[in-house]
């Protein structure tokens, strides 16, 4: 029996670790910055298992996809490129999961090719080519899952030492604007992936998405019924101009993060989305690490309802 409910989670931020060991050229960049900053504050609190702890719930929870909005690596060399390759295809069948990168993912020039065309199957949209072409544009790409259109989107540039800013441009605009106007003229609902929060003040300005006024008319011209975002390390819950309503924008903690840090403990949304145009149900719920550490736990109402 087909069942119309589809349920969509997203995580964020993984992190995944440990670092490895890097040459004394791949130091001699942004890279020593955030080496020191992986070894003085990020490895105390991410954690690999707990990464896991998460998957195993969202998949005992029935997910039909799975969304991550960037920073699968932490300084972007060659070995963890490859390690997060290995990873995702332990993960399951691109089909069932999409990616966008995060500022981590382009953390020095060229890592961003280096990354896009080591992850290709998880980023490239229905229509894309099969395989990795160079000079070619991925993003935004366009998925279609049931009776959801997710539209991923890219905010991931290279930035000068201590800056950890994303770039949503014009070209990515108008193509984002297209996409969502055809899915929503096939009555689909349609999700819209991005890294960077695209809310003016969400983040430090150091770390802001330039581009904010113009995502925020692509949502508004475009359409759309949900944004997912990561970058924060927090679970967040903003709301943009739509067509027709106040569309979420929704953000998430690190899907590593252990207890005991700074930053809330790992978590993840599961979106239950029913309903037809002009009557879509959607319900956001978060379930998060315990303080323990050792299991996933619902928090204690949901995120919203609509």
């Amino acid at each position: 029996m087909c069942r119309s409910m589809f349920k969509l989670a997203h995580i964020s931020d993984i992190h995944l670790g440990p670092l490895p060991r890097l040459s004394i050229r791949e130091l001699f960049s942004k890279r020593i910055t955030g080496f020191v900053n992986w070894h003085r504050n990020r490895r105390k609190h991410l954690f690999g298992g707990t990464l896991d702890l998460l998957l195993d719930d969202i998949r005992a929870r029935e997910a039909d996809h799975l969304a991550v909005t960037g920073d699968l690596v932490n300084l972007a060399s060659g070995l963890e490129i490859r390690s997060a390759a290995a990873w995702l295809r332990e993960l399951g069948d691109p089909e069932e999961t999409s990616i966008v990168p995060g500022n981590h993912d382009a953390y020095v020039p060229g890592a961003y090719e280096k990354s896009m065309r080591a992850w290709y199957d998880y980023v490239r949209g229905d229509l894309a080519p099969p395989q990795w072409e160079e000079d070619k544009h991925i993003f935004p790409y366009l998925r279609i899952r049931g009776k959801v259109a997710i539209v991923g989107c890219s905010t991931a540039v290279a930035t000068p030492p201590f800056a950890a800013s994303g770039f949503f441009g014009q070209r990515q605009a108008r193509e984002a604007v297209n996409m969502l106007r055809a899915a929503g003229e096939a009555g689909l609902f349609r999700v819209v992936m991005i890294h960077h929060p695209p809310i003016r003040g969400a983040t430090s300005f150091h770390k802001r998405m330039i581009g904010i006024r113009r995502f925020a008319a692509v949502v508004t011209s475009g359409g759309a019924e949900l944004v997912l975002h990561g970058h924060t390390h927090l679970n967040t819950l903003y709301w943009l101009k739509g067509q027709t309503g106040p569309v979420p924008v929704v953000g998430i903690a690190s899907a590593s993060q252990g207890p005991g840090g700074m930053k809330p403990r790992a978590a993840y949304n599961l979106f239950s989305i029913d309903g037809s145009p002009g009557a879509w149900e959607l319900k956001g719920e978060r379930f998060s690490l315990n303080d323990r550490g050792d299991g996933v736990s619902p928090e204690s109402v949901d995120i919203f309802k609509l």
